[in-house]
């Protein structure tokens, strides 16, 4: 069985109707001790992709830790539930939407500590893989310092994976990262006066 993936095999042709018919050549290419991804843009599916990958990762038996920017422990969503059940380390370290703030400063004070404790848990290396999701915002708002998180990204344990989520991620967390997938939106139900739905979008 080989260990290309489809998306890697898709790229081997020039014709997308055409299924590939030729080994992908892997030579010269190493496996690395651990990798930074970024799911961003503006379309659905950024922290579900992360959340498919923690469940890959919890079968493999590795430790998992999430941390959540945004979302407070009010919110009680689905994927909380069961990465808990499943032994993950999940930190709802948000204030929830800023909207709903009644203190941006407390929000943003929020913030800084969730990046303490996700700094924490990178440095520390207990867990094969961290998701520090809907972190963008912190960044972007200026909540907390990019460069800091770069830095903490590069300079983590060899054997740590991290996941990184939201929109607009800044450019220097994408130089640092290994690979980086835009979630581009074609068509969203929410622009249809469609209001997000339990079981699907949380």
């Amino acid at each position: 069985m080989s260990d290309t993936t489809d998306d890697q095999a898709g790229d081997q042709t020039d014709d997308p109707q055409a299924p590939p018919t030729e080994t992908p050549d892997k030579g010269g290419m190493k496996t690395p001790a651990s990798l930074v991804l970024v799911n961003t843009g503006h379309g659905k599916g950024k922290s579900t992709a992360a959340f498919g990958t923690v469940l890959r990762a919890v079968a493999l038996g590795w430790p998992v830790a999430v941390v959540q920017f945004l979302k407070s422990g009010d919110w009680r969503v689905g994927e909380e539930k069961i990465c808990r059940d499943l032994g993950v380390s999940w930190y709802a370290a948000g204030d929830g939407f800023t909207w709903d703030s009644e203190d941006l400063d407390e929000s943003r004070a929020t913030a800084r500590a969730a990046w303490e404790l996700a700094a924490g848990l990178i440095a520390a290396g207990d867990h094969r893989l961290v998701v520090l999701d809907e972190i963008s915002y912190a960044m972007t708002w200026e909540w907390i310092d990019t460069g800091a998180v770069a830095a903490a990204i590069s300079g983590r344990p060899e054997r740590v994976n991290i996941i990184l989520t939201g929109r607009d991620m800044p450019a220097q967390i994408v130089d640092v990262a290994d690979t980086v997938t835009e979630m581009v939106k074609i068509k969203h139900a929410f622009d249809a006066g469609l209001v997000a739905k339990k079981g699907i979008d949380y």
